[in-house]
């Protein structure tokens, strides 16, 4: 399986944290996110990564160096010059995910207790496009989701936005992004976004006529490490400050 890492937010939600030091290395039990979710990624069946980087991305090169970049290949999509947020992430790092097999995507900042594997397998099983880890929880934004678990829009629930893109008679279950998603190559062709742009953009204007689908995991651990209370709670969790 090979996968990406999101890491070249700026981190800005940590303040003082991020004012030095990229977000992928702020640490939690004693260990840097970034450092905690390659080594889980490897446990769990991962044989490639790419990461992305812009925020002191020299720091994150050479801590990858340091590590010997943990004994598994390892590319860099450097967005230096400009940070393309989570799709155009996505799609500067195509050179290296666009081949015949899916791929994961996870958020550098999330930690859980998912089994990248069965997400992988769902999504291998299911022929969707994209498979979103969602998770029944309190948040601003939703994905809206029909019966059968198929994304049909999306809602922020702070504006009142609403976006659903199809014509769908059915009642929709909201479901909060957990920042890891499974996604086919075929996906590649079918950007039509460029620059910098959200991956949330994409799976609305695709869902209409394409199967992207979620993948429940409302029960263990889910944490945003790049907030501050979710921060504290990693480390809490975790048995140390930092």
């Amino acid at each position: 399986m090979k996968a990406m890492i999101l890491a070249a937010g700026r981190g800005t939600r940590l303040q003082a944290l991020t004012e030095n030091t990229p977000k992928a290395l702020v640490k939690a039990g004693g260990m840097s996110l970034l450092e905690r979710l390659i080594i889980k990624m490897k446990v769990q069946g991962v044989s490639e990564i790419v990461i992305n980087v812009h925020h002191f991305a020299d720091q994150i090169t050479a801590f990858l160096q340091e590590k010997d970049y943990f004994n598994i290949p390892i590319d860099i999509s450097d967005e230096s010059s400009e940070l393309l947020e989570t799709g155009g992430g996505i799609l500067k790092a195509r050179p290296f995910l666009d081949d015949k097999e899916p791929f994961i995507v996870h958020n550098v900042d999330v930690l859980s207790d998912i089994d990248l594997r069965k997400v992988y397998e769902q999504h291998v099983s299911s022929g969707a496009l994209s498979t979103l880890a969602v998770k029944s929880r309190k948040t601003s934004r939703y994905i809206l989701f029909d019966d059968v678990l198929q994304m049909q829009g999306w809602e922020n629930r702070s504006t009142g936005e609403q976006v659903i893109p199809g014509n769908t008679e059915t009642s929709l279950t909201p479901m909060a992004f957990s920042g890891i998603h499974v996604m086919s190559p075929e996906i590649f062709p079918l950007f039509t976004e460029t620059g910098r742009f959200s991956i949330i953009e994409t799976y609305l204007r695709l869902c209409k006529d394409h199967t992207i689908k979620g993948f429940r995991h409302d029960e263990g651990l889910w944490i945003d490490a790049g907030k501050p209370e979710g921060l504290e709670m990693a480390r809490m969790l975790l048995g140390e400050g930092g």
